[in-house]
């Protein structure tokens, strides 16, 4: 039987197993929205570094090194930790100690008081490495998962699953611990401890019910699978020629990244210190996210089963351009809206309407990347190339961020908002020399080598 026909044939896996692997997406979410998003960096910049007199670009810098640190060390070992998974087929072992970090390291948040922004700094690097290197493992099992036709509905889901997830997570922490700021700091420094329970039960039926795909090779006598890791990584960059649509979608995927993680990043504390907004719209402007970014990942899964992923992938930047601008013109765009139609509308909740725009690819864009990288990528190089994927997530992470934190320094979080949009338009741009059943096809036919 040919690779081809046996990637093609790779049968769908059941139920209880595609379930099990998105519940990780369901489950991590706490940690995205409530830790990276919402919670936590307005009260690490605004609380714990609090330097209000200078509009808190200090604490805006700072955060923005904390997660760029982090995400060099997933860069550092992303394709080695992939390399070594896909030789020793001990992907869930894996799995299982980037979690257990993430859930500790997380928990040690509640420790962090005004004033200790070394601790806090220091937290969020280990929290957020252990965090993202598991994105790496877990989207390493998608492949295994089904045939390449079902690889953008099985993103898809576990992605809307994830936004799902972020519904549940943070309903507690609104209801319960409040807002982050500094008269609620004894409630709201709990919201550590409690993103790290949520993570720890959600993956739970993760571990249950998914199973671990390929065959355990035996160590070469004298090697261990550190040595044996990067000589596979040695070999991927020999034949990385082979893949040439693959490392094109690459640099894509660096550009649109750095657009997304700015706004993952920034996103609410724009709101916070641009917009201004009231308690009860940053709540709604959180409920509409989750919802929308549900929707696009969940609904954008099946259309690129039916138009392709590389055009479901271009049309969602394309949303995400449109929704960028809209966040740097909002007071324009508020402006335009009451003397157009003779409206009173507030700037906070014109912000909110884009956000449905922003919501709607944020889902959605991240399904159709790693969707992507599943089609080109062979079965017995998944978690290599899903390591390479991660490391190009997380240089691009790190570019943005502290690209967005230098310029906000210097020129405001505002102005500095285009520099977002401008990262989007060149990943559409990089993508179109992309050929999607090129690259499939090389994937398919690919044989490793002994």
């Amino acid at each position: 039987m040919s690779i081809h026909k046996a990637r093609k044939d790779t049968p769908r896996a059941p139920k209880k197993e595609i379930f099990g692997w998105a519940m990780f997406d369901f489950a991590n979410q706490a940690y995205t929205l409530l830790i990276i998003t919402v919670i936590f960096p307005v009260l690490f910049t605004t609380v714990i570094v609090g330097d209000a007199e200078a509009d808190y670009r200090l604490g805006n810098l700072l955060w923005s090194v904390a997660l760029a640190s982090s995400y060099i060390l997933v860069v550092l070992s992303g394709p080695v930790f992939g390399a070594i998974m896909d030789y020793s087929a001990l992907k869930k072992k894996f799995l299982f100690y980037s979690y257990s970090l993430t859930i500790v390291s997380t928990a040690m948040l509640y420790f962090v008081e005004p004033g200790l922004v070394v601790r806090g700094v220091i937290l969020i690097i280990i929290s957020n490495f252990a965090y993202s290197i598991g994105e790496n493992f877990i989207a390493s099992f998608l492949p295994s998962l089904g045939p390449p036709s079902d690889l953008g509905k099985i993103s898809g889901f576990g992605w809307a699953l994830g936004y799902v997830g972020g519904l549940f997570s943070a309903g507690f922490v609104i209801l319960y611990l409040g807002d982050p700021t500094a008269d609620n700091f004894e409630r709201i420094r709990w919201v550590g401890p409690y993103a790290a329970l949520f993570f720890m039960l959600a993956a739970i039926p993760t571990f249950i019910w998914l199973k671990e795909p390929g065959a355990r090779k035996e160590l070469p006598k004298g090697e261990s699978y550190l040595s044996v890791g990067f000589a596979r990584l040695g070999k991927t960059v020999n034949e990385i020629r082979q893949f040439r649509d693959l490392g094109i979608f690459l640099i894509s995927v660096f550009f649109a990244m750095a657009g997304i993680y700015i706004i993952i990043t920034f996103a609410f504390i724009y709101g916070d210190q641009v917009v201004r907004w009231d308690e009860e719209v940053r709540v709604l402007m959180f409920v509409v996210v989750q919802i929308t970014a549900a929707a696009g990942a969940f609904g954008f899964g099946f259309i690129q089963d039916k138009i392709g992923a590389k055009l479901t992938y271009n049309l969602t930047l394309g949303l995400w351009f449109i929704g960028v601008m809209g966040i740097y013109g909002v007071e324009g765009v508020t402006e335009w809206l009451n003397l157009t139609f003779g409206t009173e509308f507030e700037m906070q909740y014109v912000f909110l309407y884009i956000g449905v725009i922003a919501g709607l690819s944020l889902g959605s864009s991240q399904s159709a990347s790693r969707a992507l990288v599943g089609l080109f990528s062979p079965q017995a190089k998944a978690a290599e190339f899903f390591g390479f994927w991660g490391l190009f997530n997380k240089i691009a992470g790190v570019f943005g961020i502290i690209g967005l934190g230098l310029l906000q320094a210097q020129f405001g979080l505002q102005k500095s908002v285009l520099f977002c949009a401008s990262l989007f338009l060149v990943a559409i741009v990089v993508c179109l020399f992309v050929n999607e059943k090129r690259g499939t096809d090389v994937a398919d036919d690919y044989r490793e080598q002994n």
